[in-house]
């Protein structure tokens, strides 16, 4: 009865103690390996959860106040992560004009043939100025229109180029809005391949984006498309000659992108007006390994059309100075972690409280780098389990490790167990009470034979 009060009363390694200790009355084997199953069975402990977070010196993030820029809509950012790196109204749904244009070009060159011959529609002869002043009936090479398009942003153009692509304009302007959405700009909706102001009369919407939305094309025209190269060779060219199919008209096209010609870092970009958007623009510039994205919206309007010049070299001065890449990468380790009711591996014995180690699983990624000013702030939080029942499998997640930049999550990876760990089942005990105390043969179950 002492054994049994002090099973009900203490813990599992209490109560073995005891059994054991009398084991020089001669207890008969079978009753103490009863006894010994009814400690080890002992329900578990409730897994609790663990949250530690690193801050690393930074202070608080908060927007720029020092730049002031005439457009009512700008956006600063970083193309390769896609993170804004300033906003001015940057959620404001505005029309683009001919900015619409890097749309069009990046569809053509992904779905499109350059070299296919494409035949001028009537109703592509009709778009007003500006314009390349194509003539229903001529053909011409689709490569020479993206020129025109990009370079001098001939309206003719554009719908030509839709009418090839997407069988008509309609058709493309689907395309067009499907990439968006592809993209992640779901507040773009895109009516025409020229950037014309539209509206759609059943619904009431317009042409018209953000100026994240706009940045984040960019993005995705100068780093991720499989057509990114042809895209910036037609975007930073100078000047370019071409004649229609049959040789019978001769055209030259300049660059209007006057940013290509202000800094060295300037990669491409796209200039836009009409009534309603009023002075536009979208560019990306290179430097030192970062690629940025700046779309500046309703920027001024006639006699105004400088300032758009002025906003992109803000933008463009303040994110080469205030930016850098920097590693947040923290490598971490663990403690093992205990199992409830499981088997030791090394001992094999019943009574030897058993753990588990982990590690995190980064997928062999020892570097984690961002675009970072001195106002981001980081914080690394860890959160694991701190006992686990039995059984436990290799490889199975208890718990994570959170990268945050500014609040917002920005990478997790799993915390993983190593190996696997059995449970302390009746048989288990069993056998291993008979070999140790009948047959005076105490043994490593476990270990291989």
């Amino acid at each position: 009865m002492r054994i049994f009060r002090q099973y009900f009363q203490s813990d599992f390694h209490g109560a073995f103690a005891a059994v054991t200790a009398v084991r020089t009355k001669q207890i008969p084997a079978l009753l103490m390996a009863g006894l010994l199953c009814a400690c080890l069975m002992l329900p578990a402990a409730p897994v609790r959860a663990e949250e530690t977070a690193v801050k690393q010196d930074a202070e608080e993030a908060s927007p720029d106040e020092t730049l002031q820029l005439y457009a009512q809509s700008a956006v600063l950012m970083d193309a390769d992560s896609g993170r804004v790196l300033y906003g001015k109204n940057p959620e404001d749904i505005l029309p683009m004009a001919s900015t619409t244009k890097i749309m069009t070009c990046i569809l053509a060159l992904e779905y499109g043939n350059p070299e296919e011959i494409v035949e001028v529609s009537a109703y592509a002869a009709t778009m007003p100025k500006v314009k390349l002043y194509v003539k229903q009936g001529e053909k011409y090479r689709l490569k020479d229109l993206l020129y025109s398009l990009m370079l001098e942003s001939h309206n003719d153009s554009a719908v030509v180029i839709a009418e090839a692509v997407g069988g008509s304009v309609e058709g493309f302007a689907a395309m067009m809005n499907q990439k968006a959405r592809d993209i992640g700009c779901f507040d773009t909706y895109f009516i025409t391949p020229n950037g014309l102001d539209a509206v759609v009369n059943d619904s009431g919407r317009t042409h018209s984006t953000t100026a994240r939305d706009l940045a984040k094309i960019m993005a995705y025209c100068v780093t991720d498309s499989a057509a990114r190269e042809e895209f910036l060779e037609i975007t930073r060219t100078a000047g370019y000659d071409f004649t229609d199919a049959e040789g019978k008209r001769s055209f030259h096209c300049n660059n209007h992108n006057a940013f290509l010609g202000m800094m060295p870092e300037a990669l491409s970009g796209k200039t836009g007006f009409t009534n309603n958007a009023g002075y536009c623009y979208v560019g990306a510039l290179e430097s030192e390994g970062r690629i940025f994205t700046v779309a500046l919206l309703a920027c001024g309007w006639p006699n105004n059309r400088n300032y758009k010049w002025s906003d992109m070299k803000q933008l463009a001065a303040y994110g080469m100075e205030q930016y850098r890449y920097r590693d947040i990468y923290e490598a971490k380790e663990f403690e093992a972690i205990r199992v409830e009711n499981g088997i030791d591996r090394v001992s094999g014995k019943p009574y030897e409280e058993a753990y588990v180690p982990v590690r995190v699983d980064d997928r062999g990624e020892t570097e984690l780098s961002y675009l970072l000013s001195d106002r981001d702030k980081i914080e690394v939080k860890t959160q694991t389990a701190r006992t686990l029942q039995a059984p436990v499998e290799a490889d199975a997640q208890i718990g994570t490790v959170s990268y945050y930049l500014n609040g917002d999550l920005v990478r997790q990876y799993p915390v993983v167990t190593t190996q696997d760990v059995e449970a302390r089942t009746y048989r288990f005990i069993c056998t291993y009470l008979i070999q140790t105390y009948l047959f005076a043969r105490p043994v490593n179950i476990l270990a291989p034979s």
